[in-house]
């Protein structure tokens, strides 16, 4: 009995950390966009695509312990990463924009931040992108080992 209370704690603690992150990330790049007036290219609203429902969804299944959303949540967060990898190296790589640039709005190599030459806005969508996926890896591996 302790053990499952034991295993309850540590995957709801995990899937309360993913909200958090992906809270972060979502008010991070509103403060972006509505408050610096940084306007977002089209990887930028893509990723946005990916990290916005992560929000809502993890907020509900939260509040209702529902843990086997980690089935729904990781799929979504690997391939918001994934865009994240292409953006940042886009923005760091030369030889990537050649690949698909973007066509419309803001060219997607613009560096609104790039803090101690490597921190950017895809990077910094990369790294909560991960957050949530090793958080939701975590909790896979924690149910496996309790059972």
């Amino acid at each position: 009995m302790n053990k499952s209370k034991s295993s309850f704690s540590f995957q709801q603690l995990a899937l309360y950390f993913a909200w958090i992150v992906s809270m972060v990330a979502t008010l991070g790049s509103l403060y972006f966009s509505e408050i610096r007036l940084y306007i977002p290219c089209e990887l930028c609203w893509i990723q946005r695509i990916f990290m916005y429902p992560l929000t809502i969804i993890l907020g509900i299944a939260a509040f209702y312990n529902d843990i086997n959303i980690k089935r729904y949540i990781l799929p979504v967060s690997l391939i918001g990463g994934t865009i994240s990898l292409y953006h940042y190296l886009v923005q760091k790589v030369p030889g990537f924009e050649s690949i698909k640039p973007c066509v419309q709005g803001v060219p997607c190599n613009v560096q609104y931040i790039n803090w101690f030459g490597f921190i950017t806005i895809p990077f910094l969508a990369l790294i909560a992108f991960t957050l949530i996926s090793i958080f939701m890896i975590l909790m896979f591996r924690h149910e496996r080992s309790h059972r």
